[in-house]
This record gives structure tokens, sequence and C-alpha cells, in this order.
């Protein structure tokens, strides 16, 4: 299998990099050797590779900056997706596109289904849901939302600060109200390549572990993981300034992804794994 990979020097997509280099012959575009917003660009690097499948982790992630640079959001997030489609349906390629959690508003009492109708409630994630949209372009197409990413070398997600804060002795500020579903990047890079080799039916999977968890709640599984003390002060959302609005409750179902074969580990799980190789 030939796999291109886009947004190659970021979090995820140097993960499905390094797991799927042993599997298939993939070759990593980072942002400064392919800009997925320059169509033509596009275009002329899919015509020259003839991938067989264009897995997508490049993305704009400054949910806040959004609401001031909605043409950044709107290039990273929307039109290099089109792009992308658009060169995997003329050359018969499969594409991968990640998502997020934020095309929901957050106000649900049950894990989200793919099946539940977006509604995103900042810039960021309108050009979230427009990605999805595009994706569509492609006639073979994986959209895969994952959430609160952990994991990976070529990034500090929230839990790495979260930890580094406990060794370090000092008070960590952690959401007790906001709730969601942490994404291993390594078992979202496993659930990927589960989907292309069997050749799942195509659409939307929620690709995230298993369960749900308040950040408060992750963050004393990390001490009790780690057997340290943790300082941790709990706030609301409602107490943080914030330009963009966050979906409050944002907890997904992965049934679909289950039933399609691959049962994602529980999240507690995943992060005792990530922080065994870590400590």
């Amino acid at each position: 299998m030939r796999i291109l990979v886009t947004g190659a020097g970021g979090q995820l997509g140097a993960t499905i990099t390094e797991v799927f280099s042993s599997r298939a012959d993939v070759h990593p575009f980072t942002h400064a050797t392919l800009d997925i917003a320059d169509a033509a660009a596009v275009t002329r690097v899919v015509s020259s590779e003839r991938p067989d499948v264009l897995i997508n982790c490049a993305a704009y992630n400054d949910v806040d900056g959004a609401e001031d640079g909605a043409m950044d959001a709107l290039r990273g997030n929307s039109f290099g997706v089109l792009a992308l489609a658009r060169a995997a349906a003329a050359s018969g390629a499969t594409l991968v596109h990640y998502s997020s959690d934020f095309v929901f508003d957050g106000t649900a009492l049950n894990p989200y289904t793919e099946e539940d109708p977006p509604r995103p409630q900042s810039v960021y994630a309108v050009s979230k849901l427009l990605g999805e949209w595009f994706a569509a372009d492609a006639p073979a197409h994986y959209v895969l939302r994952v959430e609160s990413l952990f994991g990976g070398a070529r990034r500090r997600s929230s839990i790495d600060r979260i930890v580094a804060a406990m060794r370090e002795g000092t008070p960590s500020p952690v959401f007790v109200d906001r709730t969601v579903s942490p994404s291993y990047v390594v078992d979202v890079a496993e659930a990927t390549w589960m989907l292309l080799t069997t050749r799942a039916p195509h659409g939307i999977y929620h690709a995230v572990n298993s369960g749900a968890t308040t950040w408060h709640a992750l963050a004393q599984e990390a001490a009790r993981i780690l057997g340290l003390q943790a300082e941790l002060v709990p706030v609301r959302v409602a107490d943080v300034p914030m330009r963009a609005k966050r979906p409050q409750y944002c907890a997904l179902s992965n049934a679909r992804l289950a039933s399609a074969g691959f049962v994602m580990p529980r999240w507690d799980d995943a992060l005792r794994r990530y922080l065994d190789v870590t400590m």
C-alpha cells in the first residue's frame, strides 16, 4: 500500500508515519513541503506520488486565534481538505481526514454518535465541519473524529502539561465540568490502519478511546498511575475567559468503529500505556 501523509510533522502525522512505515510504503509531507491549501501543489504531488491512500493530518488548531483569523482556519481545515479530496477523487485514492469533537455544541446528556447533528459554536468548529463535508468529495473517504489528543513526540498535550506541573510540584488548573473522550495517537493510528486494511464502510467514525472523563478526573488518574501528589486547582468552563466557545460535554461514542471491527481501549488504559512510555 502506497500512502501519502500530509501534516507529517505534527503530533498525529508523525505517529501515523512512524506506525505505518514498517507496514506500507509511506511518503510523509510536512507543511513546509506541501501546503494543502495550495490546490495546484496538491494536484502536482498526488499526480507524481500516485498514492493508494491520502492521509491528511494537516490542520489549523488555534481555536481562539480562528475568531480573528477565519481565513487561516478555513485554508487549513476546509479548503485544503477540498483540494485533497478532489485530488483523491481524480486519482482513485482513498482519503483519510481527521476532524474534531468541536463540531458538536456540547449540550448533550449522552455520548455523541456519528448520527447526531453537528452544531458548531466557533469559527474553528465551523472550519472543521466544512472540512468533513469537503472530504466527502472523495468517493472513498474516511472522516475520523478525535479529541483531546495525547501522545507522540512532536507536541506537548494538555496531559503532558498537567503531568509536568505534578512533577514540579506546582498547581495545575483543570476543568471539573468539561467532559471528553481522550484520544491516544497510537490507538488512533491503529484504528486508521484497521479501517484501511479491512476496507471498512466509508464515512464518519469516532476514533476516540472508550469511555469519558472530566479533565479533573483524568489528572487524578495520571497522579495515581505515577504515584505523585497532585495540586489540582478545580476550575469551571464558565469561569475561564476564552475567545472561542468550547463544547462542555463532548463524550463521543465509538460504537460504530467497534462494529467495524476495532474496539478502542479505554481512556485510562491508554493513559497508563502512554505514561509507562514517558516515565
